[in-house]
């Protein structure tokens, strides 16, 4: 069984396109939504660090992905991973987790945020009526949706297509984001000054829980330093593309994130920041002015179709792989003829990512989202211990075990202080995961008696 996807899915995407995959994964919703939300809590100085922090986490997580997916290159991720070195009830639990929440936040969470910065274009965009249908379908959502249906139509066109369109969002993306931060840097109106305003961080244990969360959120929007992983059966030459492009992805994202922070910090005084979810926007007008800030807040929405383009690609392989292995719906093993795009998980993934749209508010979702997505990398990276000392002529990568440690250390730290500070998402995110048990069961017991 663990062969079927290599029959079906094809090995046509070099380095370039899984390294565009693995930039647009990362540079999303994350980057041009948060960093108003970390303000609440911190000073600038210390939003830089955590940044540079949250950084160099990705990439320790990058080094040891790159061992297990070059080792293990099949569509997937931490499905196949957890599945082959622990037990395959632990890869299901990563794939119900990516099902529910590692993919389907994230779409929705990128349509949250190019509807914020359309709003910051067109203000005035409401309903005239005050009714309760009206709050709870808003021009915003409506919009949402939209984008939603619109790009799972694209990647329903097949992986060639999918990969061919994000391949050109994402060139614009970072063309976009380095014009922003060389013309804010040389001609906007900023102030070096601001760094050194802001409240300082809380002492105790109550800075400890800000600074967790703050770093869970900041995990979030560095998440994807892994996305290759997920499409290894259709990686040409996976045991060189597939760990370069984890490595080179995941480190000019982190030089556009300190860029695009500090150049945030530069424009905006930090007590205006706090709270603002769409803060390239609102930094924009302070280096610009007005008119500039319409420009670079429908350039910085355009940018988000590239993420939410790319987890489209990724989550639906992960479902595939796990109904191809008996250990999902049937039907998400399934792929079209034509286009060998695996439809049905592909329509399952927009349903879901719906109706996360069409319910709670974005900060909820962040941590919801971050505190699921922490848990099962911290098991693969785990895993590459594991591997050492079990497999035999598997690549090898530098840093072990150093690299790995510190991202098991630092990841298990974030959960627990990000637990303490918000219990209520963090154990709906833990309850996510238990529900995932009897599902198994369930799945098992079908695929027994078939």
């Amino acid at each position: 069984m663990a062969s079927q996807p290599e029959q079906t899915l094809k090995r046509s995407l070099g380095l370039f396109p899984v390294t565009s995959i693995v930039i647009a994964n990362m540079v999303g919703a994350g980057i041009f939504t948060t960093s108003g939300l970390l303000m609440s809590g911190l000073n600038p100085v210390w939003m830089i660090s955590l940044w540079l922090a949250g950084g160099l986490i990705a990439l320790c997580g990058a080094l040891s992905y790159s061992e297990l997916g070059a080792a293990m290159p099949e569509a997937g991720g931490e499905y196949i991973f957890l599945s082959r070195l622990y037990h395959p009830l632990m890869g299901f639990l990563s794939g119900w987790v990516s099902f529910i929440v590692g993919f389907s936040a994230p779409i929705a969470a990128s349509a949250i945020g190019v509807s914020a910065y359309v709003a910051r274009v067109f203000p005035g965009m409401s309903w005239e009526t005050e009714s309760l249908l009206a709050a709870f379908i808003t021009p915003e959502k409506i919009l949402s949706v939209a984008i939603i249906l619109l790009f799972t139509g694209v990647h329903l066109r097949g992986i060639k297509v999918g990969a061919g369109v994000q391949n050109v969002l994402t060139l614009l993306k970072i063309a976009m984001i380095a014009g922003l931060v060389i013309l804010g840097f040389t001609t906007g109106n900023g102030d070096m000054g601001h760094f050194f305003q802001g409240e300082s961080l809380s002492s105790g244990f109550s800075g400890w829980k800000t600074a967790g969360l703050s770093l869970m959120w900041i995990m979030f929007a560095y998440s994807g330093w892994n996305a290759s992983t997920y499409i290894g059966s259709e990686i040409r030459n996976p045991q060189r593309n597939l760990p370069f492009s984890l490595l080179l992805g995941t480190g000019i994202v982190i030089v556009l994130y300190i860029c695009l922070n500090t150049l945030y910090v530069y424009a905006i005084v930090p007590a205006d920041m706090k709270g603002v979810i769409s803060v390239g926007g609102l930094a924009a007008e302070r280096l610009f002015g007005r008119n500039m800030e319409t420009i670079f807040s429908l350039l910085i929405a355009f940018a988000l179709f590239s993420s939410l383009s790319a987890f489209l690609i990724l989550g639906p392989r992960v479902y595939f792989s796990m109904a191809r292995q008996g250990h999902f719906f049937k039907s998400l093993g399934k792929v079209s003829p034509s286009t060998h795009a695996p439809v049905n998980a592909i329509l399952l993934q927009a349903l879901f990512s719906l109706i996360i749209v069409m319910s709670g508010t974005f900060d909820q979702i962040l941590t919801y989202m971050g505190f699921s997505l922490g848990i099962f990398p911290i098991l693969a990276v785990s895993g590459v211990y594991k591997l050492r000392h079990s497999a035999g002529n598997t690549p090898r990568f530098p840093g072990y075990p150093i690299t790995s440690g510190i991202y098991i250390l630092s990841g298990t730290a974030m959960l627990l202080l990000s637990f303490f500070e918000r219990p209520a998402e963090s154990a709906i995110a833990l309850a996510t995961v238990l529900i995932g048990i009897p599902v198994y069961f369930l799945f098992r017991k079908k695929q027994a008696s078939a």
